[in-house]
């Protein structure tokens, strides 16, 4: 989801618990939100025409209108919000932080504040004060996908140090990466990338379930939208055939994969293969 379009949902009356119309201090805020969205629109459909410049003066500009909000609304969690996306989308990380802990001050039930925060100390090598953020974000919001996929990036990529804290045990944490990964999938049919990486988790386990692997990476191909697709997550299944010394079948998957592409992932598969298959 869009980050301006949670922002829109974050300050409508009802997310607020208002029952009235509109505020003045609603409106300004979802026309600076409304500002700061064409602002970022623009950066990202930059072309050699760019008016930098021009571009940065109106950034300016909009931080100091978020500044004169935020002095006169100086406990709105919602612009505080806002205000500290903005600053991490230009480089001001900490500043955007601080911004952001405003916000979870005056309202502890953001969701996006929570999340933010995490991506924060995770991005600031603090992964277990991150993961407190993920999860709280997650208990908020339990049906947005971005937060469980995070959360399982952060589990994976941290292990080490949830394993070193004695807070976390190999088995916490595999099964909760991987149900990060799975929820992600789930509640985001349509982003192959989460069901991609939901499939690839099967790698990061001490005890995978090989035959579920198996099924995903088939799922998988069957959702491809071109051969090389398809025949990357045929070479996936076969990997998986061969952890399960299942090599016939292994072998048959492999004899599939024609793609020039990929011929170097075919042939390191092709050199596991016993010289006699026997199941």
């Amino acid at each position: 989801m869009k980050f301006w379009i949670c922002i829109f949902l974050i300050i409508s009356p009802a997310l607020l618990g208002q029952t009235r119309s509109e505020s003045m201090s609603d409106r300004s805020l979802r026309q600076l939100v409304e500002r700061q969205r064409d602002l970022l629109d623009r950066l990202t459909k930059a072309g050699d025409d760019f008016d930098e410049a021009g571009y940065n003066t109106q950034m300016q500009q909009l931080c100091q209108s978020y500044e004169s909000f935020l002095r006169d609304n100086s406990e709105y969690a919602a612009g505080y919000a806002a205000y500290g996306y903005l600053l991490g989308k230009i480089g001001m990380e900490r500043e955007s932080a601080v911004m952001l802990l405003k916000a979870n001050q005056y309202d502890p039930d953001i969701p996006l504040v929570k999340n933010q925060l995490g991506n924060y100390l995770a991005e600031h090598g603090h992964p277990l004060e991150a993961v407190n953020y993920y999860l709280a974000a997650i208990k908020l919001a339990p049906n947005e996908p971005l937060y469980h996929y995070q959360l399982g990036t952060l589990l994976h990529h941290s292990r080490d140090e949830f394993l070193k804290s004695g807070e976390w045990t190999r088995d916490g944490i595999d099964q909760a990466m991987h149900e990060g990964f799975r929820q992600a999938a789930e509640l985001a049919p349509d982003r192959f990338e989460f069901a991609y990486r939901f499939a690839e988790s099967f790698y990061d386990l001490e005890q995978p379930d090989w035959q579920a692997a198996i099924t995903v990476w088939a799922a998988l191909e069957e959702r491809a939208g071109s051969a090389i697709e398809r025949q990357t997550m045929r070479l996936h299944a076969a990997n998986v055939c061969l952890k399960m010394e299942k090599y016939d079948h292994a072998r048959a998957l492999i004899a599939t994969v024609t793609e020039p592409a990929l011929e170097a992932q075919k042939q390191k598969l092709v050199a596991k293969l016993p010289a006699t298959a026997e199941q």
